[in-house]
């Protein structure tokens, strides 16, 4: 492994480092990514390697303007002023792909999300390399954000660290979130991940009864349906005792397809149930018990996750940051449901946070 400075960094090297299948460490303009040639299928496997990714889990992929994205994708109205509005940026535009990619790169539905940074040595490497590459953070899986390279290795074994070729160190960035992650495939856009751009993506309901509670569930559901098996959905309940998160809870179960009676996991905080005619599942925590890290640990966030299940947690303002952790992987909806003045009612906000 090479690790060079920013400021004496030879753009060629790079190439030379990527065209050869090799692994290369870059800043950009929110966290340390890190990039392997898309359409090389030995580099995407040791990118997999480096990851510990299991497959299935797609990649970004990082172009140099529109004209290349489009070799790549399938740009709808919708995308196209995406791009207009906010690229170059942080700012990543899932569309449906041209299975012009490396195996694996591509979700397992054909979608591809595509990144166009405003930080220009990335677009340069680019732009001379003439391929895409991955747009994956460099950090190992569900640790904290690399904004320095000590970020990434202190949390890589030595094997993972064997398999970088090539590190440009620019030194700490500035704290900018991930990007933002948009969904395009429909008319209506889907944002599965707020970031350094925030898009306005909040709504609120007043609801009068547990029944519309319920309701609103299922309408929020639906918003998300699509996605179901294709990523972990995590609903992260918020709001005080009594408010209606089990209520909530009940409504998605029902919307989703779960026939069997749900009820409180407050003192065994986690329940599971089967989705019918699915193979993923609805993962139902109460965290209200939970005293410290490791009993979070405990709970096995991580392999529901990877497994793409859907989770509702109340209480979930007591783990934010453990939620958090899981925003590259997972759909993450908060949910803050407010008590009103009058008997049974209750305004529920939702929305894809930061």
């Amino acid at each position: 492994m090479r690790i060079i400075k920013e400021k004496d960094i030879n753009i060629q090297d790079v190439v030379d480092v990527l065209g050869a299948g090799g692994l290369v460490v870059y800043p950009t303009e929110t966290v340390y990514g890190i990039g392997a040639s898309a359409v090389d299928k030995k580099a995407i496997e040791k990118l997999n390697k480096y990851k510990k990714r299991p497959t299935g889990k797609p990649y970004s992929i990082v172009v140099s303007d529109v004209v290349m994205a489009k070799k790549y994708v399938t740009l709808n109205p919708t995308a196209e002023n995406i791009y207009k509005t906010f690229l170059p940026g942080p700012i990543t535009v899932i569309s449906n792909g041209k299975h012009k990619v490396a195996q694996g790169v591509e979700s397992e539905t054909g979608t591809l999300g595509i990144r166009i940074p405003s930080y220009k040595l990335v677009t340069d490497i680019v732009s001379r390399f003439r391929n895409p590459i991955t747009a994956t953070s460099a950090n190992a899986s569900y640790k904290k954000r690399p904004y320095k390279i000590a970020d990434i290795f202190s949390y890589l074994t030595e094997k993972q660290k064997r398999l970088i070729d090539l590190v440009i160190d620019a030194g700490t960035l500035p704290k900018n979130e991930p990007s933002t992650v948009i969904d395009t495939t429909y008319d209506e856009i889907a944002i599965l991940r707020q970031g350094s751009v925030y898009i306005q993506n909040k709504n609120e309901v007043l609801s009068r009864s547990p029944e519309e509670t319920r309701n609103c569930a299922k309408e929020l559901w639906q918003k998300y349906e699509r996605f179901a098996g294709k990523r972990a959905i995590v609903f992260a309940l918020t709001g005080k005792m009594g408010s209606g998160k089990t209520i909530f809870t009940k409504g998605l179960a029902k919307a989703m397809g779960v026939r069997d009676l749900v009820t409180s996991p407050t003192y065994n905080i986690v329940n599971h149930y089967q989705i019918e005619n699915k193979t993923n599942k609805f993962i139902h925590i109460d965290v209200w018990r939970i005293g410290n890290e490791s009993e979070i640990s405990d709970l096995n966030i991580s392999q529901d996750i990877n497994d793409r299940s859907v989770l509702a947690i109340e209480w979930a303002d007591k783990i934010t940051d453990a939620i958090r952790k899981f925003n590259e992987e997972a759909i993450i909806v908060w949910v803050k449901i407010n008590i009103g003045n009058i008997f049974n009612e209750r305004s529920i906000e939702w929305g894809v946070e930061k």
